[in-house]
């Protein structure tokens, strides 16, 4: 049912997101080409533990099974410093994005926890890609959420509304923002 919404809801705003796509920043695009392709999984193992305990707590209310949480955590650490993201941003942009929900799918069509538009996998030529698997959701989600953070010069509210295709407005931004001092920080 939900897949069923989902498809005719991007079928409803298709306009809107060819409108999108033939937008694309070409050096975006780039990136999600290469970010998709790597199989690097470098975790500093120090770090990544203390990390992993500091964060899992807040992250219950979210995921009750410990290892699951650990699982995503993993996932998060490895893929937003894969991207040079902090983690903890990633973590609210998740919150707000998908409430951790891997199988979330937005009214517009964007899929996964970081909420990803399907368009993606086509502009890299990988249309046989699944969003909705954690590890390709987070590996596009960080890989967008950088480049926006680039483009954006380091202006992290800009940047979140880029993410989020509502820039101009701050009302995503300042959402994400409070989601990370108040829980992730």
């Amino acid at each position: 049912m939900r897949a069923a919404i989902a498809t005719f809801l991007l079928t409803l705003f298709s306009g809107a997101v060819s409108a999108q796509v033939k937008e694309v920043d070409p050096q975006l695009l780039l990136a999600l080409k290469d970010a998709v392709t790597e199989a690097d999984s470098f975790v500093d193992r120090f770090d990544a533990e203390v990390w992993l305990m500091a964060k899992s707590q807040p992250l219950a209310r979210y995921i009750k099974d410990p290892s699951e949480r650990m699982r995503v955590l993993k996932a998060i650490h490895r893929e937003a410093t894969r991207a040079g993201l902090q983690p903890e941003i990633v973590l609210a942009v998740i919150q707000i994005e998908s409430a951790f929900d891997p199988y979330a799918v937005s009214r517009v069509g964007a899929q996964g926890m970081m909420q990803v538009m399907p368009f993606w996998k086509n502009e890299i030529g990988r249309p046989e890609d699944n969003l909705i698997d954690m590890e390709t959701n987070l590996r596009y989600g960080c890989t967008i959420l950088k480049h926006y953070i680039k483009k954006a010069k380091g202006n992290m509210p800009n940047a979140l509304a880029y993410y989020n295709g509502s820039y101009g407005r701050h009302t995503y931004s300042r959402k994400v923002l409070d989601a990370w001092v108040e829980r992730w920080r």
